[in-house]
């Protein structure tokens, strides 16, 4: 624009000028495009490229051989049957080593998220009414929670539990059950429906919820309302964040590893009755904005002949806890302010213990998923950084060799925005994220199911397709699990999207 206006003042020179200095810097970023797609075919081919010259050296041969050479072989073999024998035996050792050592696969037979009926719909305008209507936050406490709502990415349509609808809100124990009940037993009944299993087939139950611990359990409460079998393996994981629901997953495989030809069921949620606040300490009001009803149910099985029906792979699970360090532990915190109130506390530094975690779990899961064409670049710059200069900025591995899909915790805007940045992805594999974000708000441990229902629903997930699902949580925590796909999956029945898929994604203005 500067020489536009240094000219005849039409614009026509400056738009010519950025012409010049773009074309140049597009030419290179496309040829260094394609410099990298040839760079990971070589290496990703590499074997196959050094033994195609011996093959072809290989088929000249036989195809030089006669009759009679094939004949001397013969009898030769014949008269060393020891040798026969020794290396039959050998082979039949190592096969018989490896389908021992191997681990078994893990199914995920289907999943089903819960969704709340439309009168618990929480509008911007009915939140704040509520919130000013309590009489328990001050202006500036409500001038803070509309600004988070602008901000946040939540859209018309979250949910809120029945207790918060009500003015004042009815907060009660009993309250606290019932939510927990229409969420977990919402989600099962649609997970059961679909899949046929019986409840008296399930082996293993994993229920995690971080802020609502009733005595009897919720695992417990789901146990009497299905009449699960006596014998049931029965977990309940509690004030674990919203990473709880790999960690689950973890657990539940882990169960399936030992206890052989049974299902697991892992149900992840979090309960929001009793647990709002309503004081007026900044860093304690923003789970308020975010956190809205939801839960899901995943059935897992380690039975062969699931497979067939199955939609996914588990492929692997790892986890980061940096509990050891006394700035992540406190980073999410439940406490009381001066008042006495009870919430939950947001360090200001969260988003930077977030990132350090991120980069330890990707340190261990890189070697696992990415291409052996990314790990080189990946050895290579660390080489160098260490012995030459210590400026160098590491080269962050192109996960999208790895993943085909991505569901990121949908914690907040801020934290799909960093790792959009961080792991430098394009908007379409943080689109899920967000209109889950902006569909059902954070729901905390669940929100990574509500994720990959939406890539279902849109029809995106084929045969062979990775998905990467990263969550964070209290203590601190990095939690990821991969998935393969072992089909063309459609979503399944009930889906929460089934209503509303064809209006997403939408333009979200913050």
């Amino acid at each position: 624009m500067d020489g536009a206006r240094g000219s005849n003042g039409d614009g026509s020179v400056g738009v010519q000028i950025r012409q010049t200095r773009i074309l140049p810097d597009f030419l290179q970023s496309v040829n260094l495009k394609y410099v990298k797609l040839g760079y990971h075919y070589v290496i990703s081919n590499l074997l196959a490229l050094c033994l195609l010259p011996l093959a072809v050296v290989i088929s000249v041969e036989v195809s030089q051989t006669d009759p009679e050479d094939l004949r001397q072989l013969w009898i030769h073999l014949q008269y060393n049957l020891v040798s026969i024998i020794a290396c039959s035996a050998v082979l039949v050792f190592g096969l018989t080593v490896y389908v021992m050592t191997r681990p078994r696969p893990i199914y995920l037979v289907d999943f089903s998220c819960y969704l709340p009926p439309d009168h618990l719909k929480v509008p911007v305008s009915r939140f704040m009414n509520h919130s000013t209507l309590t009489g328990d936050f001050d202006e500036s406490s409500l001038e803070f929670q509309r600004k988070i709502l602008e901000r946040s990415g939540l859209g018309e349509d979250t949910y809120l539990p029945e207790a918060m609808h009500h003015v004042p809100p009815t907060i009660s124990m009993a309250a606290a059950r019932e939510e927990a009940e229409q969420v977990m037993f919402g989600a099962l009944d649609k997970l059961f429906a679909n899949t046929n299993v019986k409840a008296k087939d399930i082996g293993v139950l994993v229920v995690n919820c971080s802020l609502f611990n009733p005595t009897p359990s919720l695992s417990a409460m789901i146990v009497n309302k299905y009449k699960l079998r006596g014998n049931i393996r029965s977990y309940n994981l509690g004030g674990m964040g919203c990473s709880a629901g790999v960690i689950a997953v973890d657990l539940a495989k882990d169960m399936l590893l030992v206890h052989r030809n049974t299902y697991a069921v892992v149900v992840s949620t979090e309960n929001i009755t009793q647990n709002w606040y309503f004081g007026n300490k900044k860093a304690m009001l923003i789970p308020n904005c975010l956190f809205r009803v939801g839960g899901s149910a995943v059935l897992l099985s380690n039975k062969s002949r699931d497979k067939r029906r199955s939609k996914y792979r588990l492929s692997h699970v790892v986890r980061t806890h940096r509990g050891a360090d006394d700035k992540a532990f406190r980073c999410v915190y439940q406490e009381q302010d001066d008042t006495g109130r009870t919430g939950v506390s947001l360090s200001k530094e969260l988003m930077a213990i977030a990132g350090e975690t991120l980069k330890t779990n990707i340190t261990t899961l890189g070697p696992l998923v990415l291409p052996i064409s990314e790990q080189i670049l990946f050895f290579m710059t660390l080489v160098v950084k260490k012995l030459f200069n210590g400026k160098v900025k590491p080269y962050i591995p192109d996960f999208k060799l790895a993943f085909e899909h991505f569901c990121i915790h949908a914690g907040g805007r801020a934290v799909i925005d960093e790792l959009e940045k961080n792991l430098q992805l394009s908007p379409v594999h943080v689109e899920a994220s967000r209109m889950t974000l902006h569909r059902f708000g954070n729901t905390s441990s669940s929100s990574i199911w509500y994720e990959l229902a939406y890539i279902e629903a849109k029809g995106r997930m084929r045969r062979g397709n990775r998905v990467w699902q990263i969550a964070f949580g209290s203590g601190f925590k990095c939690n990821s699990a991969v998935w393969e796909a072992l089909r063309n999956v459609k979503p399944s029945k009930d889906s929460p999207w089934e209503d509303c898929i064809d209006k997403y994604p939408v333009t979200l203005s913050y």
